[in-house]
């Protein structure tokens, strides 16, 4: 499993405690390889070599500047996966595009732990349970999730310069921790400095683990290393033997403490304390003659740090800011929207991919945070509401972050949803750059798979957080979150499933009234793209998530259906908040990840006819698109436009890797539909103003058809007629067309309107002032109300 290490002779430098992160010395050309990410990488990693050991929401920190050697630090289990030489071998969708991917350790493992806590129970006592996995098991019967907080709790990671200290509690006694290399006689040798608090319980953590192996406690004598006739750890080692070489662990501290092996496992107990103490547990592995040496280089080694000095704030390590120009786009003839470009740095000094996950506006719209699927935030100034924007400034404020796609600043904090936890952004001594990476909610259950993504991060009046939490693709479910809208508690404490049934819900939208929206993509068990008005304990059809006993036989219908060839992706759902955006204020419109459009949605609510439909209504596209698939969007309180940033990830038509948007209205004429009513004896239209009464009573202005899908575990589906079974779509006679008094509503009678999945409406209209108002409308009728048309064929205002 562990191969002899070749002699790190590279390792120049060294200093107590400081691990030096940086990129590699000569590029690539491949933007995944050739990002500095930061002191630190969080990511799922499989340990290589040792199949199944997953540290799902890992840690990575390079030990040196040419990252020949790396830790693996598991946050839900508190183990060290792994230590070894070298650093990651970068593959999943989130860097070369692979799917079914996922980053591995790349070098040759030097001491590693398997799944399960780090540190044992410390109300087991010497129990053989103390060191029992208490977490969830999937549906793989293997465990997930974090570990139960009053054993332990994560709290965050700090950054000094470019060294980490890992920051946690064990029993609710606080430790600091950072890892580093040193060199012990000439050897290359693994710390883990620790600050522990006071206890009155014993704490044992486990150091390395061979399972099987032969180990023992053992004391440098005058003729060589003998079994010691103590276990104390002071002037003792742990030897661990292995096939030609040897793992060796010693402590450094003065705390009492000592050693025990258990099926060639290490592990240090650290007796009750009342007062604060530094310790050092070091681990090296090589060649079985050169462990005497490595005992004897123990005492040489340096004392404990100090961690509390490195937890408050550090020198900047980003400390460039980067000019931009933003450029202002030119409306095409007659087009409601102009697409002003919130320029980016794409050529930086640290290689970062400028994909765009989410943003939010500081106080005053000014500045915003926004995060790259990659790892960082950046804070861009200078965003000027109005016509006007000229230099842009911008720093990168964080990196390392496990795929951010959700960005919520709440009381001027910056607060991140990763795939790993939802991460609150600390800056500890007013420099612009963040120190504390603080755990603000690590409930999330995380495997390997590449499809389950955090999508998006919003807030409720009362301040709880939504996120979205994709299903794995084509693969039944193994945590309870997969497929799921999450929401975390205001103060990050707990967190709960909302609704279930999601593929890969990429966005949350919360309206005036505290509703909240979802999108979802086509795939297995969803028959086409949808957006979904969410009702709690709602299931929204996907089959592959997670559920408890015996699974449902039908599912809560959308607000409407989107066919793959209008919007193969949709994204997050946004409430028009202003009156200068061209559309009535609190219309909602859908941003598009697959094609780049934006489509204005317009629903109504028909609740008390079918438990499964609470709502349903139509859309149609804005005449506005992107060059980048477009994920998440924010209305502007100074301005009232549509700021939007987006990216390219996997499977999209628009494939600029990212960009930044203000969506400008320009003030031209725009008539555009916003009501969708279904009677029994057709559909009505209401428009945002009048349109021309001769063209709007007529029955050859408006092409009708209608068309279901099958929710099958196929992907997707074809489109079959309601008239007979088949594929295609059924063409509806237009029996005769009438518009209202105030020219705003038409009536589009078809006798006996049958309810369908998708209904289009291709109207060729003009406006009340002369100008063309062409377009196709998508829609969902999964219930008719008790209603003719003529009764709603009344003015608008009433």
């Amino acid at each position: 499993m562990n191969r002899t290490p070749r002699l790190l002779a590279l390792l120049m430098l060294l200093t107590p405690i400081v691990a030096i992160a940086a990129p590699p010395p000569t590029m690539s050309g491949k933007a995944w390889l050739d990002m500095d990410y930061g002191p630190y990488k969080a990511d799922t990693v499989e340990v290589a070599q040792q199949e199944g050991n997953f540290a799902y929401k890992a840690v990575v920190v390079p030990l040196n500047v040419q990252r020949t050697a790396s830790v693996l630090f598991d946050i839900d289990t508190f183990r060290y996966a792994a230590g070894w030489e070298g650093w990651l071998n970068l593959s999943s969708v989130v860097y070369d595009g692979k799917h079914w991917a996922y980053p591995k350790t790349n070098g040759a493992i030097l001491y590693s732990n398997p799944v399960g806590p780090g540190w044992a129970n410390p109300d087991a006592g010497a129990s053989d349970d103390a060191f029992k996995d208490p977490r969830f098991r999937g549906n793989d019967s293997k465990p997930y999730g974090p570990m139960p907080h009053q054993w332990a709790k994560w709290n965050g990671l700090y950054l000094h310069g470019e060294t980490v200290v890992l920051s946690y509690s064990i029993g609710g006694v606080e430790i600091l921790e950072t890892p580093a290399l040193e060199t012990i006689n000439g050897e290359a040798t693994f710390t883990r400095t620790l600050n522990i608090a006071p206890s009155k319980k014993a704490l044992t953590v486990q150091i390395a683990d061979e399972s099987g192996a032969k180990a023992g406690v053992f004391q440098l004598t005058s003729s060589g290393l003998k079994p010691a006739d103590t276990n104390k750890a002071a002037g003792t080692i742990i030897a661990i033997e292995t096939a030609g070489t040897s793992i060796g662990i010693g402590f450094v501290g003065d705390a009492s403490a000592t050693w025990a092996t258990h099926n060639g496992a290490g592990r240090l107990t650290i007796a009750p304390h009342d007062k604060p103490f530094r310790i050092k547990v070091l681990t090296w592995r090589g060649k079985q003659d050169k462990l005497t040496a490595f005992a004897a280089g123990i005492g040489k080694a340096a004392a404990p740090a100090d961690l509390s000095k490195l937890t408050q704030g550090g020198p900047p390590r980003w400390d460039k800011t980067l000019i931009t120009k933003a450029s202002l786009g030119e409306a095409k003839k007659d087009s409601p929207y102009a697409i002003d470009m919130i320029t980016w740095p794409d050529d930086n000094p640290y290689k970062s991919w400028m994909r765009f996950g989410g943003f939010d506006f500081f106080e005053g719209g000014t500045k915003a945070a926004i995060c790259t699927w990659s790892g960082d935030v950046w804070i861009v100034e200078g965003i000027a509401p109005g016509e006007k924007m000229n230099e842009l400034k911008w720093r990168r404020i964080a990196t390392g972050m496990f795929q951010p796609l959700g960005v919520k600043i709440v009381d001027g904090d910056i607060y991140v949803s990763c795939r790993d936890q939802i991460t609150k952004l600390v800056d500890l001594n007013g420099d612009g750059e963040t120190d504390f990476y603080q755990s603000f909610n690590n409930d999330h259950q995380v495997t390997e798979h590449f499809h389950e993504f955090a999508m998006d991060l919003q807030t409720d009046k009362d301040g709880n957080f939504y996120y979205a939490k994709s299903a794995r693709h084509a693969k039944d479910s193994l945590v309870q979150q997969h497929g799921t809208l999450m929401k975390v508690s205001r103060d990050g404490s707990k967190s709960e499933i909302v609704a279930n049934g999601y593929r890969a819900a990429n966005g949350v939208g919360v309206g005036p009234h505290g509703e909240f929206f979802t999108s979802d993509q086509e795939g297995h068990w969803m028959p086409a793209n949808r957006i979904n008005l969410v009702k709690a304990g709602s299931f929204s059809g996907n089959m592959y998530s997670y559920h408890m006993g015996e699974k449902p036989k039908d599912y809560d219908r959308p607000i409407v259906w989107l066919p793959k060839g209008i919007d193969r992706s949709p994204a997050e759902q946004v409430w028009v908040s202003s009156d200068k955006w061209g559309l009535p204020r609190n219309s909602l419109i859908s941003l598009s990840y697959g094609t780049g459009f934006i489509q204005n949605v317009m629903y109504e609510k028909v609740e008390g006819i079918d438990p499964r439909v609470d709502a349903q209504g139509a859309f149609h596209r804005l005449p506005v698109q992107f060059p980048t698939g477009i994920m998440r969007g924010r209305f502007h309180e100074g301005d009232g436009q549509l700021y939007a940033c987006g990216l390219f990830g996997w499977s999209s038509q628009q494939t600029r890797p990212g960009g930044f948007y203000r969506v400008r209205y320009t003030g031209k004429p725009f008539v555009v539909p916003v009501k969708f009513l279904a009677a029994t004896d057709g559909i009505v239209l209401e428009f945002s103003d009048a349109i021309d009464a001769e063209l709007g009573a007529d029955a050859d202005s408006f092409l009708v058809e209608q068309w279901d899908y099958k929710w099958t575990g196929n992907y997707g589906s074809p489109e079959f007629k309601l008239s007979d079974g088949s594929k295609g779509r059924d063409k509806i006679d237009v029996k005769a067309a009438h518009i209202s008094k105030d020219k705003r509503r038409v009536w589009i009678e078809i006798p006996s309107l049958k309810p369908s999945m998708q209904v289009r409406i291709k109207y060729d209209l003009e406006t009340g002032k002369g100008a063309e108002l062409t377009d196709d409308l998508y829609g969902s009728i999964h219930v008719i109300p008790k209603r003719s048309g003529a009764e709603l064929l009344q003015p608008a205002a009433e």
